[in-house]
């Protein structure tokens, strides 16, 4: 093993079993005797990712500022002045201010301020803007782990996250979201990354079986957020069935960002949910992995 850290990528559809796959690689590669570290999908201390950050322009953020008077003790150490960015922790803000019984249902105007800040998440960014920021926490990361040992499990950032924003929220051409995932591989490819993508062969029934095995709350956000913008609203997809179709066009794309990358790419079909028969999977592929390595 070398000194520079390595990287694992988890990816695949909503239901495929990223999550579960995940925890199988981390809790492997611990008992094979490696250090390693998990992020998983929404992780607030992500290294290489923003999620519940605000990404404001220093126009931006005196202008928020002026029109809502943000409390100072609260956003003091919850932001950061980065690549001509105010980066503010908004989401972290409000779980403290949960914490602490803040933040209730009469407290509507104290509020107000963080709502505002909501509205400058990185992921609800123009494009551009969101790419720039996301390459540039991906090369602090890269720049980092080189000085590191021990292996980084990131699930489904890598390439969820471009296609997301990119097709998905602004349906940006194919090249432009691909360009985006290359220019993340380039900046990672002194970590020696390998990718495992997790397929399964019938996305109607896998995505069928998450909407029913998730809260009523996180199936409609995702169907409105897949049909009411970019991709999705330009074709008048609309409910269940229009979500599968766009996620067969993500999948489309996710193959060809597959067929262009520099690192390894392991495939693992998920299709049979077997649990036991999984992880003996991952597990002889992570054996065969860091004995080449």
């Amino acid at each position: 093993m070398t000194m520079t850290a390595q990287l694992i990528l988890i990816e695949g559809l909503p239901g495929s079993g990223k999550t579960t796959t995940a925890a199988f690689v981390h809790e492997t590669l611990t008992q094979m005797g490696l250090s390693s570290r998990l992020y998983a999908e929404g992780d607030l201390n992500h290294p290489a990712d923003y999620d519940g950050v605000s990404g404001f322009t220093e126009a931006e953020y005196a202008a928020w500022k002026k029109a809502y008077n943000p409390p100072e003790e609260e956003i003091e150490d919850r932001l950061v002045r980065q690549d001509g960015h105010y980066l503010l922790e908004y989401r972290r803000i409000r779980e403290e201010r949960a914490g602490a019984g803040e933040g209730g249902s009469g407290q509507e105007a104290e509020n107000a301020w963080l709502q505002a800040a909501q509205k400058y998440d990185i992921y609800e960014l123009p494009l551009a803007r969101n790419r720039e920021l996301i390459a540039a926490k991906w090369r602090r990361f890269a720049e980092t782990a080189r000085r590191e040992s021990g292996v980084y499990v990131f699930e489904c950032c890598f390439i969820q996250n471009p296609v997301t924003v990119g097709m998905i929220k602004y349906g940006a051409a194919d090249a432009e979201t691909q360009a985006y995932v290359a220019e993340l591989a380039s900046l990672i490819e002194p970590l020696k990354p390998m990718l495992i993508y997790v397929e399964q062969e019938d996305l109607n029934f896998s995505f069928r079986k998450a909407v029913a095995d998730r809260p009523r709350e996180w199936s409609e956000g995702f169907m409105a957020y897949y049909t009411g913008q970019g991709y999705g609203l330009r074709r008048g997809l609309r409910g269940l069935e229009g979500t599968v179709q766009v996620l067969e066009a993500r999948r489309a794309l996710e193959r060809k960002i597959l067929g262009q990358l520099n690192m390894p790419v392991h495939t693992v079909n998920n299709s049979a949910y077997d649990p036991h028969a999984h992880r003996e999977e991952l597990t002889g592929l992570l054996r065969r992995h860091f004995r080449q390595a």
